[in-house]
């Protein structure tokens, strides 16, 4: 049993958050471009080295839950049941994502990426690093027997899944026909 977070890292936790939903409230608000890390601390009551400290970049804070998705991906994986197979325990956590990302108020913010090329890039950059993540965490288990091309292939193929559903008039049944095809292009491997 894990032991709930102390009282540091709940408020680490927190500044993160205030910081991360101010951000959002301003491009929102604003428009991406035309707001800057330092409006983005003194809104939020930062330094800007705090806020430097949570978030890499002015992108990052657009897409705060970053580490958590590729974390649920890759713990979809290595924390399924034994005997599990791996597809279905990918696309639980992949349909259960798009449940989230495409509640309501989302769109703004995706329109808010797709009209910035800074966030589009990153985004770009941030599937690929999850689908690596993603192939590492495929291959490393013991059950299944695929090559690392295997691996890698059905790690885009998923992290794209999420992406199409996304992006779909029905998200739940996008993920349901792509899963299809990645259910057999898996058991062709």
């Amino acid at each position: 049993m894990t032991e709930p977070p102390g009282r540091r890292e709940r408020k680490k936790a927190a500044t993160r958050q205030k910081i991360a939903d101010t951000a959002l409230r301003l491009f929102l608000d604003r428009g991406y471009d035309a707001v800057g890390i330092r409006d983005v601390a003194a809104e939020a009551d930062v330094a800007v080295t705090t806020l430097f400290s949570h978030f890499a970049s002015k992108e990052a804070l657009v897409f705060e839950q970053d580490d958590n998705f590729e974390q649920r991906l890759t713990q979809a994986v290595t924390n399924r049941a034994p005997h599990e197979p791996l597809i279905p325990a990918l696309r639980r956590e992949i349909q259960e994502m798009v449940r989230h990302c495409t509640a309501d108020g989302t769109v703004p913010v995706y329109r808010m990426i797709d009209e910035s090329r800074a966030l589009r890039e990153y985004e770009e950059s941030m599937r690929l690093r999850h689908a690596e993540s993603l192939a590492t965490a495929i291959a490393a288990d013991p059950g299944l027997s695929q090559t690392t091309t295997a691996c890698r292939t059905i790690a885009r193929f998923v992290i794209d899944a999420y992406s199409l559903a996304r992006e779909a008039d029905d998200p739940q049944a996008a993920v349901d026909e792509i899963f299809q095809m990645i259910e057999a292009a898996w058991q062709v491997t």
